[in-house]
């Protein structure tokens, strides 16, 4: 693999010359973010631009979709456009400082600010004031979404979880820790940071620690990861400092999500995965016991990656029908 890395990069010097590349010129090391590129859709809310779209009949249930990361985007969950199909009505959005969306300061990210962000959206798609909303959220976007039921516990309908890490913060740190359990020497590690050394970021290099923190997603499909992912899971771009900021808050605030879920009496669908070996049936229980009533429910056929491929998606579907149907909305 390196060997043939070597190779392409000799190649690129070829043809480009003696002219040097700035990788800090937007758009050249990843995507343009939309106040980098006005032909992406997007909308303007709590102070920011954020990458967001939506599908189905806008009267419809609204149906907002929480992507993981934190620093991810919502590319990988676009099969969730399926429920527009279904009468729903589909909200896409990178989270602040995420995906497409216009990066931000890392001193002026907070949880409480995601949470607003996440008000604003809803706000901004709701259509009248009765109508229902249900949070889709995977990974760190199902801890997120149940940060805002247990502070909003009135304002939301129901909620489909895919594998959050957790809701205290010791569980979050120990799910991370085994999770990102490769081994120190590992093929999968090695090449995840290999081109580490020919590219460094200054916390004011944004797009070149973004780049970074995609190479060190390149280790998701290996059978040394525990959480099983099926293939590299499509993304635009990961935002580091979001990534890093949220991260440092957790260290310092301890955080703890489930003090008032228990007057979130609505039924949670909760999903894991079978192949996830870092989140297995014990661990979803104990997660998924912080709501009063959690329909807990495995995905076949699939890893963390449960809502991207073929055979978790198609496990997953009639299973988030089914309890979006039984909610009578």
């Amino acid at each position: 693999m390196k060997r043939l890395l070597l190779i392409a990069l000799g190649i690129l010097f070829v043809f480009t010359g003696c002219d040097e590349l700035d990788p800090g010129e937007p758009g050249l090391l990843v995507p343009k973010t939309v106040d980098e590129d006005a032909s992406l859709p997007s909308i303007t809310v709590n102070g920011t631009q954020l990458h967001s779209e939506s599908f189905g009949d806008p009267t419809d249930p609204m149906v907002v979709i929480l992507h993981g990361g934190p620093g991810a985007d919502y590319r990988y969950l676009l099969n969730c456009q399926a429920l527009a199909g279904y009468g729903y009505y589909v909200v896409f959005y990178d989270q602040r400082g995420a995906g497409l969306s216009r990066r931000e300061k890392k001193s002026s990210y907070s949880l409480q600010l995601m949470l607003d962000d996440l008000t604003g959206v809803i706000s901004h798609y709701r259509t009248s004031a009765d109508q229902k909303v249900i949070l889709l959220g995977h990974s760190w976007g199902a801890m997120l979404a149940t940060a805002y039921i247990n502070q909003y516990p009135i304002a939301i309908n129901g909620a489909i979880l895919g594998e959050p890490g957790g809701f205290v913060w010791k569980d979050i740190k120990e799910y991370v820790s085994r999770a990102q359990d490769y081994g120190f020497n590992s093929e999968a590690l090695n090449d995840a940071t290999y081109l580490d050394q020919f590219l460094t970021g200054k916390r004011t290099e944004q797009e070149v620690l973004d780049y970074k923190l995609g190479l060190a997603y390149a280790p998701d499909t290996s059978d040394e990861n525990p959480v099983g992912n099926q293939g590299h899971v499509p993304f635009w771009r990961m935002g580091a400092i979001v990534n890093q900021a949220l991260f440092d808050i957790g260290e310092r605030d301890k955080p703890n999500w489930t003090g008032n879920l228990s007057s979130f009496t609505t039924k949670v669908l909760f999903l894991y995965s079978e192949r996830n070996t870092a989140y297995r049936v014990g661990y979803a229980e104990h997660v998924s016991s912080a709501y009063p009533n959690a329909d807990l429910r495995r995905i076949d056929r699939a890893g963390h990656d449960m809502l991207t491929f073929s055979a978790g998606w198609n496990n997953s579907l009639p299973i988030i029908i089914n309890y979006l149907n039984e909610l009578e909305l």
